[in-house]
C-alpha cells in the first residue's frame, strides 16, 4: 500500500502533492508504528485487537487504530499550514491589500484564501519537495523507521523557517524559555522557533501592508480636499476615491507587481 502511495504522488500535480505529504507525515507522527499495510488479525472475540505487537521499529497498531489518528492528524493541518509556512504573510497583506482598496467584498474570502493557499505552495515547493525526498520516500520504500523520517522531514522546515525569521525573535522566545545564551539557530526547539517565526511574519506583513496603504492613502486624502473645498459635504469621499484607486491599481499593473513582491520576499 505504501509502494502504491509512492508511485501516485509522483504522478501529482506539483502544488497537489506537498499537502499530501505534509499530511502523511502528520499521520506517521500520530500513528507512531511504521506497519501502516501490516493486516491486524480478528481476537477470539470476533474483534480486532488495538496492539498488533511491539518490535524494534515500535508498537505497530491494528488498521482501525492507524486510520483514527490518521484523521485526527488531518485536524492539525491547518496549524501547520498557518503557523509553519508562508502562508500567514501573504494572506494578511491580500487583506490589507483590500481594506486599502475600500472594496468590503471584493476579492472575496474565498479568493484571497484560496490565492494564498496557492502562492503557498509555489513558495514552500522546495521545501516541500525536499521533505518529500529526504522524508516520506525512503520511509515508503521501507529504508528509514518512522523517528528518523520525521527528524528528516522537520530538518528542511527548520531550515526555511531559520532564514524567514528575525534573531531578535528568536532571541526574545530563547530567553523566555530559559535557553542557554549561546544556542545555536539549528539546536532551538520547535516550540521556541515557530512562535518566533510566526511573529516574524506579521511583522513583515504589516510592514509591506504600510506600503501598500501609502498610494491609496493619498489618493483619499486629495479626494477629501476637492469634495471639501466644493462643498460637496454630502458625498462619500470613499464612495468617489474607490473608482481612482482602483484605475492606479490596474494601471500599476497592482496585482503582478504585488504578488511578484510576496513572493520574492521569501528568496533567501
Amino acid at each position: 500500500m505504501t509502494g502504491a502511495i509512492a508511485v501516485r504522488l509522483d504522478h501529482l500535480h506539483p502544488c497537489v502533492k506537498p499537502g499530501l505529504v505534509l499530511t502523511a507525515l502528520l499521520g506517521l507522527a500520530l500513528a507512531g508504528g511504521p506497519a501502516w499495510a501490516q493486516q491486524a488479525q480478528p481476537a477470539p472475540g470476533g474483534t480486532l485487537p488495538l496492539i498488533i505487537g511491539q518490535g524494534p521499529g515500535g508498537t505497530s497498531y491494528s488498521v482501525p487504530i492507524q486510520t483514527l489518528l490518521f484523521f485526527t492528524a488531518l485536524s492539525f493541518l491547518p496549524a501547520v499550514l498557518l503557523l509553519m509556512t508562508a502562508f500567514t504573510r501573504i494572506v494578511i497583506v491580500l487583506s490589507l491589500l483590500r481594506q486599502a482598496l475600500g472594496t468590503q467584498a471584493a476579492p472575496p474570502n474565498q479568493v484571497i484564501v484560496g490565492l494564498s493557499l496557492f502562492l503557498t505552495f509555489f513558495v514552500m515547493a522546495p521545501t516541500f519537495d525536499q521533505v518529500y525526498e529526504r522524508a516520506y520516500a525512503p520511509y515508503a520504500a521501507g529504508q528509514m523507521p518512522v523517528d528518523q523520517a520525521l527528524q528528516e522531514g522537520v530538518k528542511p522546515m527548520r531550515e526555511w523557517m531559520l532564514k524567514q525569521t528575525r534573531q531578535s525573535d528568536v532571541m526574545l522566545f530563547a530567553r523566555l524559555a530559559k535557553l542557554p545564551p549561546d544556542v545555536k539557530g539549528e539546536d532551538v526547539p520547535l516550540s521556541v522557533l515557530v512562535p518566533a517565526f510566526v511573529t516574524s511574519e506579521l511583522k513583515s506583513a504589516f510592514q509591506i501592508g504600510f506600503m501598500i496603504f501609502i498610494p491609496f492613502l493619498v489618493i483619499d486624502m486629495i479626494v477629501a480636499s476637492m469634495l471639501m473645498s466644493l462643498g460637496m459635504m454630502m458625498l462619500s469621499p470613499v464612495l468617489v476615491a474607490l473608482p481612482f484607486k482602483l484605475m492606479l491599481f490596474v494601471l500599476a499593473d497592482g496585482w503582478n507587481l504585488l504578488l511578484g513582491s510576496l513572493a520574492a520576499s521569501f528568496a533567501t
